[in-house]
């Protein structure tokens, strides 16, 4: 499915950059200030990296112990030790519905936008949903369920849910005069 709209239409033509020598408090301060997502990391105008408010947290907040025993102060961690190196790109020419598929993909919510190796933009997954919203339902399909086995979900007529008198949950609910019940209450009604 094609949209129409080429990644060069709809992505950052100016995306926020910032050095690999930079510390995490300054890269904190730069993702705050400019209300972004991620930074592009440069160094001698070449793209060498990225590094995302996800990255900050799962990989530093996350493991702030690990930081902490290296008596390291996680503000003052370079740039350069914590982004992304292998980066996910993309040409601007290229349509968004395969820029949303390479999110999917590959899990990721920002692909640096190169022409001929050289950036040209940033598009990220905010810029593809103001302009296609709808393009949503290819995410839907994307997310799992974790630990769906331990997870009560009601489910029309597919045996497993909470029962609508009880609240117990069960995973084999039936269909009583219009309620979702386990089968303990269905024969009390």
């Amino acid at each position: 499915m094609k949209t129409g709209y080429k990644v060069s239409d709809v992505m950052t033509h100016v995306p926020v950059f910032i050095a690999p020598d930079c510390t995490l408090e300054k890269c904190a301060q730069e993702i705050r200030d400019n209300k972004v997502g991620t930074l592009l990391v440069k160094k001698n105008d070449e793209l060498i990296g990225m590094i995302s408010e996800r990255d900050i947290v799962r990989d530093v907040v996350a493991d702030a112990s690990k930081f902490l025993k290296e008596k390291k102060n996680i503000s003052n961690i370079p740039v350069k030790e914590i982004m992304s190196k292998d980066l996910i790109t993309i040409d601007p020419n290229e349509d968004i519905f395969d820029a949303l598929n390479r999110m999917k993909e590959f899990d990721i919510r920002h692909l640096p936008v190169l022409h001929e190796g050289k950036l040209v933009g940033l598009l990220t997954l905010k810029d593809i949903l103001k302009i296609e919203p709808q393009l949503f339902e290819i995410l839907v399909e994307k997310i799992k369920l974790r630990e769906e086995a331990r997870k009560p979900i009601n489910k029309i007529n597919d045996e497993e849910g909470i029962c609508e008198l009880c609240s117990e949950y069960t995973e084999e609910l039936v269909l009583k005069d219009g309620s979702l019940v386990c089968k303990n209450c269905s024969k009390e009604i």
